[in-house]
């Protein structure tokens, strides 16, 4: 059949290659005077967006009125240093790090993207193995030890769509909140012609 947008495909079909994933082939559908089997060979266009994610946790350890920059500096190595003689990482996480957000989470920061970060941030994420944990580094934050928990290529597309629906949506609502806002200030506004 070609390719086709899911709009434009046969009704009898649309819903039933929407719920397949790409390579299954769908149980036979009988209809007065034929039977179709349909194979989905390939998927593209916005419902299928594939991002790259990372599992990461990490300790952050900030410069502050109470602790200088070298402070700092010293005490992420030493936060590291109890890393490397076996000390859990979840519980350092809580005790030591300054973003309290992530603290409470033995330092998680949950499945993210690498854009969810500043450069330094990302550009160390990137490069640590799976299982592995960084060496101590600065961002404009301060210093951080990330460990990487896991990696996997997730299909935001549904995601992408659903997002897509509620900003037009929103748009839609906008104008027309726009439109009446207008006729009402043009129905209360005053105008006086003089010639």
């Amino acid at each position: 059949m070609g390719w086709r947008k899911a709009a434009a495909l046969p009704s009898l079909f649309s819903q039933i290659v929407l719920e397949m994933t790409i390579g299954q082939v769908s149980e036979p559908i009988v209809r007065p005077g034929a039977v179709h089997v349909i194979k989905l060979l390939d998927k593209r266009g916005v419902s299928l967006e594939t991002v790259s994610q990372t599992n990461v946790r990490h300790i952050l350890i900030m410069p502050s009125e109470i602790r200088t920059p070298k402070e700092a500096e010293i005490l992420i190595k030493e936060i590291k240093n109890q890393l490397m003689d076996g000390r859990s990482f979840e519980e350092l996480a809580r005790e030591q790090s300054d973003d309290p957000a992530s603290a409470l989470n033995g330092g998680s920061l949950g499945w993210s993207q690498p854009n969810d970060f500043v450069d330094a941030f990302s550009d160390v994420m990137r490069k640590t193995d799976v299982g592995a944990q960084s060496e101590p580094f600065l961002s404009q934050f301060g210093w951080h030890v990330l460990e990487v928990l896991g990696r996997r290529e997730q299909d935001v597309g549904e995601d992408a769509r659903k997002a897509k629906a509620v900003e037009l949506i929103h748009r839609r609502r906008f104008e027309e909140e726009k439109e009446k806002w207008l006729k009402e200030i043009r129905d209360e506004s005053f105008v006086e012609i003089r010639l």
